[in-house]
């Protein structure tokens, strides 16, 4: 019931957009006498910001056509490598790059966003990386008869993912693959990076990057960390996992949706998404085309979201948040303890914001620690000052600040 209601809702929402957009239009059209009054311009520009807010949004594109890399600028080709029923393996590059280029994989959250959320992240390590990423599925497109897909699944794929990567550059003179995880995966990562570790894999990573990722949430814990502690896992089994309605490739399943999530998330911070709503208004308003649409995409982005599967979500929520597997030592993959002290490999990079209202501060510091039988030449904190949670992976701060960072870890332990 949950998810038709949401069926209902958003079909009707969709019918206020388009009537919102189509009245917008006309009150701005040149040929209509209100759009030169006041009145006329300003009732358009208010249409057009309830057009945007009731939109609904489909998977968005990566986008990525071209690249300006010491001061010539290249195409980038985007291509999938490997194919996965709820996740693909997608590629980066351009011909500014050398084929024996360091090889990063980014690791996307499956967190009810697309790895397109990452766009900012794949763009700035093109600079220096052939980069691949993991492009998640919606759970809701994929058919039942697939299976389920669960934690130790999650864990699976990064490893498979990284023995394609060391194949595929291997063919061309290169070395191990590097992985950077961005947020939640860093617990799936660190554990893949451990058990690869653990086997002498020839693909373990020669870095492994976490950024503002829940590997302690006991540290500095948040509201989101809060709200994953204090109620049993049984609430979230029967207040949040919906089945997928029929219209869907993957009806039947049991999922987490997108929805849900995106509501959290917005509910979270209201208030600024109200105001940002607003000042799109405001910018139209005054003719600054150019703000209101950067308003706009940020928005297309963030309100494009997608299905998990209910056992990924359900066991995440109880192993990451309420047990504490990873730091305690009892985390384990297919019966198999995941020890942490194993990793003697890979060199490990914990970023983390200041103003991180996600992962709270210490929480991807806590690897570190973990990571016992590591040497402490290979492992490096930094801490972005003024940074909040998607500041590490996007934005100026990113650009600037964080992203030189990784590029001179990969470098001194490539």
């Amino acid at each position: 019931m949950l998810y038709k209601a949401y069926e209902m809702q958003r079909n009707w929402l969709n019918s206020v957009s388009t009537m919102a957009s189509l009245s917008s239009e006309m009150l701005s059209s040149q040929a209509n006498p209100w759009s030169y009054l006041g009145i006329g311009s300003m009732t358009a520009n208010a249409l057009d910001v309830v057009a945007h807010a009731t939109a609904s949004y489909g998977k968005p594109a990566f986008g990525i056509t071209e690249i300006e890399k010491d001061g010539e600028v290249h195409k980038v080709e985007e291509a999938t490598v490997m194919n996965r029923p709820f996740g693909d393996l997608k590629r980066f590059r351009h011909t500014g790059l050398p084929e024996d280029s360091p090889r990063m994989l980014i690791v996307a959250p499956m967190s009810g966003h697309y790895a397109t959320l990452l766009r900012g992240t794949v763009e700035r390590m093109l600079q220096s990386c052939i980069v691949y990423i993991t492009d998640w599925a919606d759970a809701k497109l994929v058919p039942t008869h697939e299976g389920s897909f669960d934690l130790d699944d999650y864990i699976d794929y990064l490893m498979e993912f990284l023995e394609h990567i060391r194949v595929e550059g291997a063919n061309k003179g290169g070395q191990r693959p590097h992985m950077m995880a961005v947020c939640q995966p860093s617990v799936p990562a660190f554990a893949a990076t451990a058990l690869m570790n653990a086997n002498n894999s020839p693909a373990a990573p020669q870095t492994l990057t976490m950024m503002g990722g829940p590997i302690d949430t006991r540290e500095s814990p948040t509201t989101v960390n809060d709200h994953a502690m204090k109620k049993p896992i049984e609430w979230f089994r029967q207040s949040v996992i919906a089945s997928v309605p029929m219209q869907y490739r993957g009806a039947g399943r049991r999922v987490y949706p997108g929805f849900m999530q995106l509501s959290a998330f917005m509910s979270m911070n209201l208030s600024n998404h109200m105001m940002s709503h607003y000042e799109m208004f405001k910018h139209l308003t005054a003719g600054d085309e150019e703000s209101a649409q950067a308003t706009k995409d940020f928005y297309d982005e963030y309100r494009a979201v997608c299905d998990m599967t209910a056992e990924f979500y359900l066991q995440t929520v109880e192993e990451v948040f309420q047990k504490h597997s990873l730091p305690n030592g009892t985390f384990t993959h297919r019966g198999e303890l995941v020890d942490l002290g194993a990793i003697d490999q890979t060199a490990i990079l914990a970023i983390e914001g200041e103003r991180d209202d996600i992962s709270g501060l210490g929480q991807t510091k806590a690897a570190l620690k973990l990571a016992s039988g590591l040497s402490e030449k290979k492992k490096r904190y930094y801490m972005a000052e003024g940074a909040g949670h998607y500041g590490i992976f996007n934005g100026s701060k990113w650009r600037e600040k964080i992203a030189p960072v990784v590029e001179e870890f990969i470098a001194a332990h490539g």
